[in-house]
């Protein structure tokens, strides 16, 4: 069977990219990074390797994310991407040129979406084809969107949260804003720069963010020790961090992502609404993982929200889940031959 995979979906985030083969589930889940030797322009290194770079390089090799804010920063850096995970998902052997589907933000334009399919086509794929994140999150997650039903969907990734209300198959309101996971990451830097004058990376920030961060403060509090270089000796040094500084630290953007959901709550037509509060939000995407976000929404909007299974591979399985049953999905997809 090895040399007959004719379909391959790729959620192509900004922090990490997810390969899903049907019948294999995701075969891939590695960073979205790639790094780049500035003498000769070369690219030495993609996905995992790269992202041990990041940080710790030499001056003449960077290592960076092509993926800004979800959408491609860089064309051909975006294509060597591409084609180093297909290539790396389809194996030495595969003879065909497989059918792509990939992810695009919902706030996408028309020229980015181009961008896309074009990055795919010279990676090698014989169709390819692109879908909003939040129509192939829902499809992920398992809802079935072509009822006429109001569903909405809160996609949190590392550079975008997408936020959609979807309902026979379409988007009827929706927002993307550049505000996610890695902005989380920033403020927690931030936050301790300014607090204990440390100096972290952007790896500690999302270590910290992952172990002890929260939506909500919580009475009985994480902690963790953190490594970083004091800024008035210049030397290295450690410091204890709770969760309820954490969520001081992450507060502005957290309320940034809560007003993109009550914007889009604002724009529902009455009928969808009323479904939503029924069925409640559906939370997808790496950092819905945060603990208690559910909880600071329902606090915030007064809709009841729900952490879908697998959160942080709905996109993936979605565009697998599509590619599958093409021609019931065609009315979402953009696609090129």
């Amino acid at each position: 069977m090895e040399f007959f995979i004719k379909k391959i979906g790729i959620d192509l985030g900004t922090a990490n990219t997810l390969v899903f083969i049907p019948g294999k589930g995701i075969v891939l889940n590695e960073p979205s990074v790639v790094a780049v030797n500035q003498q000769n322009n070369r690219i030495m290194a993609v996905g995992l390797e790269a992202k041990e770079m990041i940080g710790r390089t030499p001056d003449n090799i960077i290592a960076y994310r092509p993926m800004k804010d979800g959408v491609i920063a860089d064309y051909r850096i975006t294509e060597a991407m591409i084609r180093y995970y297909m290539n790396k998902a389809l194996g030495r052997w595969n003879i065909w040129k497989p059918d792509v589907m990939i992810s695009v933000p919902a706030g996408v334009s028309s020229t980015e979406r181009r961008a896309v399919i074009e990055a795919a086509i010279n990676a090698g794929a014989k169709n390819a084809y692109v879908v909003k994140e939040p129509i192939l999150a829902a499809i992920g997650a398992g809802i079935p969107i072509y009822e006429a039903h109001g569903h909405m969907i809160v996609d949190i990734g590392g550079g975008t949260t997408d936020v959609a209300v979807i309902s026979l198959g379409g988007i009827v309101a929706s927002t993307s804003v550049k505000c996610a996971g890695n902005k989380l990451d920033h403020a927690i830097a931030d936050y301790i720069k300014k607090t204990f004058n440390l100096a972290i990376g952007d790896r500690t920030a999302e270590e910290i963010k992952i172990h002890i961060g929260s939506a909500v403060s919580m009475d009985d509090e994480l902690s963790i020790v953190i490594k970083g270089r004091d800024y008035v000796t210049g030397l290295p040094r450690t410091a204890r961090v709770s969760t309820n500084e954490m969520v001081k630290a992450i507060d502005r953007e957290l309320h940034e992502i809560i007003r993109a959901i009550k914007n889009v709550l604002q724009e529902t037509p009455p009928e969808l609404a009323s479904d939503i509060i029924d069925r409640g939000i559906i939370m997808t995407g790496g950092s819905s993982q945060l603990r208690n976000l559910p909880e600071l929404v329902l606090r915030r909007t007064g809709v009841k929200a729900v952490l879908a299974d697998d959160a942080l591979y709905c996109v993936a399985k979605g565009t697998g889940i599509a590619l599958e049953h093409l021609s019931t999905y065609k009315k979402s997809i953009i696609s090129k031959k």
